[in-house]
């Protein structure tokens, strides 16, 4: 039941960025060898046109250095080895210029469809392709159809091609044999390249074909089902509990972070209930004062709590502890508009602790804490059209 689920047939959604890239890591991608082929083919035939002259002449060489020889040299054995030597060295001269137009068009071919891959899953053997079974599904499969229709079509067009170039250079063929040896090598490599340069043209249409055919086989490959999609987006993304669970344990870490800061603060501003805020005046770490830590209703009376348990004084100013609360992160500098405001409970706080210390007079009176109208809020978080609390 789960293979018929799984069929082609159902296999309607394209396939996602994630299984493009885990296909390509596996060495799956879209690959034309008509397209390869027909390359080779032609650069081939085209390099060995564009040299037929200097690999002519060189053979030519090479054939006068070894049937022109004097008879005293024709009984030395030694001689044979020499001569072997001299030919290869002129003969793989020659041949160099075909050589590199080889090897560039093997290494930069891959790059006109999927481009270069290296890796180390496709070199690993499978052994569901030594299964009997699917080795005769993948026989009389579409794909190995289309292959055979190819074929036989590459076949039909190349055969009828040559006909036709081989006739075209009958008397080319005839003519070479009243012709000085090197002009004769050096016409007919020119005639075999135009010839085979001929022949690979023609499989020009074959690969015109056969490119589009294998990005669609391949993308036909990799379609995936509904299931699939929603699978691997849990899997990438993460089952939403999950990720629920997750940011919840980042805020509780987050949480006991800003507590341990707490007992660090000059003043913890409260509300006096529903919200609280500890700041902190440091003038070797900041240029104004900053939060430590800040929260509302559990947060906050666990703030008040642990600001109490070591000492630091708290003070109620529920406009100026809202405003620091919806205007300001944690770790950061508070508004410039809540300088004069802030600036004004450090001092009450300072003169405070100086007076508990037994270093200072009583304050005589708590000061107001003016906070610009802009910068009020309600509890809700929305700005108020009044100047102070």
């Amino acid at each position: 039941m789960a293979e018929e689920q799984d069929s082609s047939q159902d296999r309607s959604e394209e396939p996602t960025e994630k299984r493009l890239r885990d296909a390509r890591e596996e060495g799956q991608v879209p690959r034309s060898k008509e397209l390869t082929t027909m390359l080779l083919l032609l650069v081939g035939s085209g390099s060995l046109f564009a040299s037929a002259s200097l690999i002519g002449g060189n053979m030519g060489s090479v054939m006068r250095f070894n049937f022109t020889l004097e008879r005293e040299a024709m009984f030395d054995p030694s001689l044979m080895l020499q001569h072997l030597g001299v030919s290869l060295v002129e003969a793989t001269t020659s041949l160099i210029p075909f050589f590199i137009a080889m090897m560039l068009v093997s290494l930069l071919s891959p790059l006109a469809l999927g481009g270069w891959l290296l890796s180390a899953k496709a070199l690993m053997p499978k052994f569901s392709r030594m299964d009997p079974i699917k080795g005769l599904k993948r026989m009389f499969s579409a794909k190995s159809l289309v292959e055979l229709v190819k074929s036989i079509a590459k076949v039909a067009v190349v055969a009828t091609v040559s006909i036709f170039v081989l006739l075209s250079y009958q008397e080319d063929f005839l003519g070479m044999g009243k012709e000085a040896i090197p002009q004769a090598i050096a016409h007919g490599l020119s005639v075999l390249g135009w010839s085979v340069m001929g022949m690979s043209a023609s499989l020009v249409l074959i690969a015109i074909i056969d490119i589009p055919f294998q990005i669609w086989d391949h993308r036909k490959q990799l379609m995936m089902t509904k299931q699939e999609v929603k699978d691997e987006y849990k899997n990438t993304e993460g089952k939403p509990e999950v990720k629920g669970r997750i940011r919840q344990l980042q805020r509780e870490m987050a949480e006991r972070r800003m507590m341990a800061d707490v007992p660090k603060a000059d003043v913890v501003i409260t509300n006096p209930t529903h919200f609280a805020v500890a700041v902190k005046y440091d003038a070797s770490k900041a240029e104004a004062p900053y939060v430590l830590a800040k929260g509302v209703e559990e947060v906050a009376f666990k703030i008040r709590e642990i600001a109490e348990a070591h000492d630091v004084t708290v003070i109620e100013a529920p406009t100026l502890a809202r405003a620091i609360y919806f205007t300001t992160r944690i770790s950061q500098q508070i508004p410039a508009g809540l300088y004069v405001a802030v600036a004004q409970v450090l001092a009450y706080v300072f003169q405070l602790r100086r007076y508990r210390d037994g270093v200072g007079d009583k304050p005589q009176m708590r000061p107001e804490f003016p906070v610009p109208g802009e910068l009020q809020r309600d509890t809700e978080g929305n700005p108020v059209d009044r100047e102070q609390d």
